[in-house]
C-alpha cells in the first residue's frame, strides 16, 4: 500500500481491495464483514442485514437524481442485494458553512420522497458543520436495516453453467455525473442517471428462480464487481458484447470522456447470477417491472479461465476484463 491515500482508493477497484483486503479486515476480522457483502447479515431474534455507505458526489445534484436521492437508492439497494427487506434508515449530514439552505431543503425532499417509496422509516441521525473551505458543500452517511429474507445469496452458491443477468442499460450514473461535472450536460437531454431503488427487481428476481447472487454494480462497474465474483475460485465469468445492453445517450458519453461503460458506475442496476433453467423466469419477472425492461443474459459462468472475467467482443476477439485500475471515476456516489 501507498504511504499516503490518494483517489485511487476511493475508486471501487484494485486499490480499493488492497484497502480492504489489507487494512480494515485484518483490524476487524469477523465473520460478517470477511464475506465482504453488499450488507452484513447478523443473528438475532430475528436475522438482519446491516449496511452502510457514505456519499461525496459532485455536483451534489446530476440529470436524474441529486446526493439525496442517491443516499436512500445506495443503501436501500445494498440490503436488497444481500437478501434483505430494507426497514429503517440513518441520516447524518456533514455540512460546509455557506451551504445554501434551499438547497439543502431540496435535498431533503428528495431523501423524504425516496424512503417513502422505498417504504423504509428514516429513524435517527445526526448533523455536523465545518467551516467553509473545510468540505465541499455536503456529504451524506447512511445506514440501512433490513429483514433478511433469503440467506442463500453468496460467491459460494455460484456454480458452472450459470447465467449472468444484468437488470438494464448499463453505466448511465457514471457518464451523466461525469457528463455534468465537466459542464457538457445540463439535465434536459436523454442522458440521465439510472438511480432507482431495486427492492422490487431483487425480490421478483428471487421469487422467479434460483438465485445465486446480487450485486448492484456502483462504483468499478459490471467489469470491477463480475470479478469480485469469481476471484480467487476456479470459477470465470465470460460475457458476450453484443448481449450487454448500452444505451447509445451512454456510449456517446464515453467515447467523448474516454471511458468504458463497463467501467462506469451503475446505481439502479442489478447484477444476478441464477441458475441455468431459471434464466428465461428469471428475466420474464424482471421484464414485467418498471427498470427491468431491458434486462438480459449478458454472458455465462465456466472454467475456462478460472478467477477471470472474459469478454466475447463484437469484432469475434477474446478481451479480459480486469478489476478497475485508477480512479476512472471519482466522486460519483
Amino acid at each position: 500500500m501507498d504511504d499516503i491515500i490518494t483517489l485511487d482508493y476511493g475508486s471501487g477497484g484494485i486499490k480499493t481491495s488492497d484497502f480492504i483486503d489489507n487494512l480494515l479486515v485484518p483490524a476487524f476480522d469477523n465473520t460478517p464483514l470477511n464475506k465482504l457483502a453488499d450488507g452484513a447479515v447478523l443473528d438475532g431474534a430475528e436475522r438482519l442485514v446491516f449496511s452502510t455507505d457514505s456519499f461525496v458526489v459532485s455536483p451534489w445534484k446530476f440529470p436524474g437524481g441529486n446526493i439525496g436521492r442517491l443516499c436512500v437508492c445506495g443503501t436501500v439497494n445494498d440490503i436488497a442485494m444481500a437478501g434483505g427487506i430494507p426497514k429503517y434508515l440513518s441520516l447524518s449530514f456533514i455540512l460546509e458553512e455557506g451551504f445554501k439552505m434551499w438547497d439543502l431543503k431540496e435535498i431533503i425532499a428528495s431523501i423524504a420522497d425516496e424512503a417513502k417509496k422505498a417504504q423504509v422509516m428514516i429513524v435517527t441521525g445526526d448533523t455536523k458543520v465545518v467551516e467553509h473551505g473545510k468540505g465541499d458543500g455536503i456529504y451524506i452517511n447512511t445506514s440501512g436495516i433490513g429483514i433478511l429474507k433469503n440467506p442463500r445469496l453468496g460467491k459460494e452458491y455460484i456454480r458452472p453453467g450459470d447465467g449472468v443477468i444484468v437488470s438494464g442499460s448499463v453505466g448511465c450514473h457514471g457518464a451523466s455525473v461525469m457528463m455534468a461535472r465537466s459542464g457538457l450536460l445540463d439535465g434536459d437531454g436523454p442522458l440521465r442517471s439510472d438511480c432507482r431503488i431495486l427492492t422490487d427487481l431483487a425480490v421478483a428476481a428471487q421469487d422467479a428462480g434460483n438465485v445465486r447472487i446480487l450485486r448492484d454494480p456502483t462504483r468499478g462497474g459490471i467489469a470491477t464487481v463480475l470479478n469480485e465474483f469469481v476471484e480467487d475460485s476456479p470459477l470465470t465469468v465470460e460475457l458476450n458484447e453484443t448481449a450487454i445492453p448500452v444505451d447509445a445517450t451512454v456510449a456517446s458519453a464515453c467515447d467523448l470522456l474516454g471511458l468504458d461503460p463497463l467501467y462506469c458506475a451503475c446505481e439502479g442496476r442489478m447484477l444476478a447470477v441464477v441458475a441455468p433453467e431459471d434464466v428465461p423466469s428469471v428475466l420474464d419477472a424482471l421484464h414485467r417491472l418498471s427498470g427491468g425492461e431491458k434486462a438480459a443474459c449478458i454472458g455465462t459462468i465456466t472454467q475456462k479461465r478460472p478467477g477471470q472475467v472474459i469478454l466475447n467482443t463484437s469484432l469475434g476477439g477474446r478481451r479480459l476484463l480486469g478489476k478497475l485500475s485508477g480512479h476512472q471515476l471519482p466522486r460519483i456516489c
